[in-house]
């Protein structure tokens, strides 16, 4: 094997993988947030589940992808634990199509398809077609790859060294582990299996050893949302143990099956060519264990239970750290997470956000209170709470930044936007709320008073800013009627501060105001009326959203 040759075949397995991220990255942009919708709504039925995810799988050719968004949406609490196991099952049966593509020589029209989707990127004005040329694109070049890897792979037949290592995966042991850190490494089953299939073809590899590998492959897929689940929930975490578990199980199957009978001389012997067999292996893989496995799907799930038991650890955090409840680094290595990805992430920061926002209504309550009542003891809690606050505002802006970085999809990237503001108004909510606590200390340790007349107006206060706040986290919130509501209340705000402001004044002519009170009352007010002015921001960009937190 030449220098040129091996050059070929890394820059043919270069395309291949690119071609892969096209097609997901362009399905993603086009239908990815219309996918998410389709996953939550059809996933209470076990047969309904399978068929969902074996469609998405399909049509991504990437069952990493949906089993992302899957563990995803566990995370986010849209999907129970029982309803994944269903599209997860799916996502295992999808995944063979790419398979039986190549064994079909699809590659044959590849140029065609890739120039046709190419024209439409470059030429096309709309973006919808633009995305679908995207994909188009993608699934030419992920072919025109594979066949410079099966060119540059004919050599190889030659070198001894090469065909004896190919050998020993016969060993089903070998060929299992192999094929397994292949695809980990690749972090595509539908690759590794492209490979597998090449290298076959090329007389490389023995179909009676190639089926090790391919079961090993079937595990190795697994990488990718092993990766995603690192820092979800309990859930999360079990939805990933149940894909492992379902090609765990299929691959001791079948190597019983493979080593007892004449299961890969029987496929010989019916199918033509190195090729196909693999296709016809790992679609019958799958199928038969999808098959074999749906009586106990919820098996699956209480099994994953035991092995990933609760263990008080979140409630541990809740109390003495401060961690996030619902977000998931669903990419790995910066890279984009596919199909999904962004749809999963708005859930999950839509959630993030109400709980930041009820720690920010809770320090709004707590601080008007304290002040009224010239009480330190809230003090302390108020401040866990804003620094609370302030670490769940510095960790959603990082993960926003990254997530506009990899926005495909006009309308999430716009959304994300949106959040990005509301979780910076909430940051300042919880610090005019930390500011009025403050006030509270220096009311204690001075000694000073404020009149009847203030603490009234202070009682005031809090109950319009609680009932403010409190709107942002109703259901009835995004809507324009709504957004009327809350702007209204805001104006109540404006003009409680202006006539508050007056009668702060006829209080200092009349002399029943000390300076030092006058003072933080008129600090008091400004903390108040920004208050507002955060809640209406918040509600705006909202109300862009159409959706509430």
């Amino acid at each position: 094997m030449n220098i040129l040759e091996f050059f070929g075949l890394f820059g043919g397995l270069a395309l291949f993988l690119h071609g892969m991220q096209m097609m997901s990255s362009g399905l993603e942009a086009a239908a990815g947030n219309r996918m998410k919708s389709v996953l939550e709504r059809l996933t209470a039925n076990r047969f309904m589940g399978i068929l969902v995810g074996a469609l998405i799988t399909t049509a991504v050719q990437s069952s990493s992808a949906t089993t992302v968004m899957v563990v995803g949406f566990v995370n986010a609490g849209i999907m129970n634990l029982n309803q994944a196991v269903w599209l997860i099952m799916g996502a295992n049966v999808g995944k063979t199509t790419t398979g039986l593509l190549i064994a079909l020589d699809v590659g044959a029209l590849a140029p065609i398809v890739a120039f046709v989707g190419v024209f439409m990127m470059v030429f096309l004005k709309k973006p919808n077609l633009q995305h679908v040329g995207q994909l188009l694109a993608g699934l030419g070049i992920l072919f025109i790859g594979m066949d410079m890897m099966s060119t540059a792979m004919e050599p190889l037949r030659e070198v001894p060294a090469f065909v004896n290592m190919m050998a020993t995966l016969s060993n089903p042991i070998l060929g299992i582990a192999f094929g397994a850190i292949f695809t980990a490494l690749i972090q595509s089953s539908a690759a590794s299996v492209g490979i597998l299939q090449t290298l076959a073809d090329a007389g490389i590899v023995e179909f009676s050893g190639a089926v090790y590998v391919l079961f090993g492959q079937n595990i190795g897929t697994c990488i990718t949302a092993v990766m995603a689940s690192f820092g979800t929930s309990r859930d999360a975490k079990r939805a990933t143990c149940v894909h492992l578990l379902f090609n765990v199980i299929g691959t001791v199957i079948f190597t019983v099956v493979v080593m007892v009978f004449p299961l890969t001389s029987l496929i010989e012997s019916m199918v033509p060519g190195p090729m196909a067999q693999i296709a016809v292996m790992h679609v019958f893989f799958n199928l038969v264990t999808t098959i074999l496995l749906i009586p106990f799907g919820d098996a699956l799930a209480r099994l994953a239970t035991r092995l990933l038991p609760d263990t008080g650890e979140d409630e541990k955090a809740g109390n003495s750290g401060m961690r996030l409840a619902y977000l998931t680094p669903v990419t790995a290595g910066g890279k984009d997470g596919g199909l999904g990805v962004s749809a999963i992430v708005v859930d999950q920061l839509r959630n993030e956000l109400h709980r930041m926002l009820e720690m920010a209504r809770q320090n709004v309550d707590a601080s008007f209170k304290a002040v009224a009542d010239k009480d330190l003891i809230p003090l302390e809690r108020i401040e866990q709470r804003e620094q609370y606050i302030d670490f769940l505002n510095k960790e959603i802006s990082r993960y926003i930044s990254h997530l506009i970085a990899i926005e495909t999809n006009e309308l999430g990237s716009k959304i994300v936007s949106c959040l990005f503001a509301i979780s910076g108004n909430i940051e300042r909510i919880g610090d005019h709320a930390d500011n009025l606590a403050g006030y509270t200390r220096m009311l204690v340790e001075e000694d000073i008073s404020f009149s009847q007349y203030a603490q009234e107006e202070i009682k005031r206060m809090r109950d319009i800013s609680l009932r403010a706040v409190s709107a942002l986290l109703s259901g009835d919130a995004g809507s324009s009627e709504w957004l009327t509501h809350v702007a209204q209340m805001e104006q109540k705000i404006d003009d409680m501060t202006d006539d508050f402001r007056r009668d702060q004044l006829a209080r200092m002519r009349n002399g029943t105001c000390s300076d030092e009170a006058c003072i933080l009352y008129s600090e008091l007010l400004t903390d108040f009326e920004r208050i507002g002015d955060h809640v209406l921001n918040i509600a705006q960009e909202m109300n862009k959203t159409r959706t509430p937190l």
